[in-house]
């Protein structure tokens, strides 16, 4: 099971065989339900996740006010990039990831992913491109925090959980999204039925359909 995940979602990892062999040696995968939190934080890294299905996201928590801002996503084929560089200082983790979608995850134990990172190199060249991936990410946040305003952070955010869910109608609440986006509900709700009026959205019960 490992080894066909790897080969279906980390071709790269599993094209050194040695690389496979270990990584299936050392792994396990596990099952998560949406809303699971799999690493806290404040918290030490524990394992390193190799998504294989479903959807995970990371958020910044602020300390004063309690928000959170989404800073990004770990699809299939992805891992927390951010946990893998705060394994190697051997510090407390920044931020917070949570299962967005039932997922299934290979989990790696962090000591065995110290191991393989300084036996081998095409390990190091995943997770440089996997940081190149998600640093890009981050700018495209930090951009629409900083200069954007909410109505078009709010219509970037449904582009992209859209896109991400393949499906032009996503099944969330006003609440949800305002969580996500370190805001209130009402502001949501009132940017919600703004764009409706211009034709961006249509609003349903319990689902947010995009025109």
């Amino acid at each position: 099971m490992i080894s066909e995940a790897l080969d279906t979602y980390f071709p790269k990892l599993a094209t050194i065989p040695e690389l496979k062999e270990k990584l299936v040696s050392i792994s396990s995968i596990h099952k998560f339900d949406a809303g699971t939190v799999i690493l806290k934080q404040g918290a030490y890294i524990k394992v390193i996740p190799l998504m294989i299905s479903g959807l995970a996201k990371v958020f910044k928590e602020e300390a004063v006010h309690g928000n959170e801002v989404l800073l990004y996503y770990i699809q299939p084929g992805e891992s927390c990039v951010m946990s893998v560089t705060t394994l190697i200082r051997n510090a407390a983790s920044q931020v917070k990831a949570v299962i967005e979608e039932d997922a299934e995850v290979v989990i790696i134990p962090a000591d065995k992913a110290l191991q393989i990172a300084k036996s081998y190199p095409k390990w190091n060249e995943f997770i440089y491109d996997l940081f190149n991936l998600k640093f890009e990410e981050l700018l495209n946040v930090i951009e629409i925090l900083t200069f954007s305003n909410k109505e078009k952070r709010l219509i970037e955010y449904l582009k992209k959980e859209s896109k991400l869910k393949g499906n032009h109608i996503l099944h969330t609440t006003h609440q949800h999204i305002a969580y996500d986006l370190g805001s209130s509900r009402e502001v949501i709700s009132r940017l919600l039925k703004k764009i409706e009026h211009e034709g961006i959205v249509k609003l349903k019960q319990g689902a947010i359909e995009l025109m």
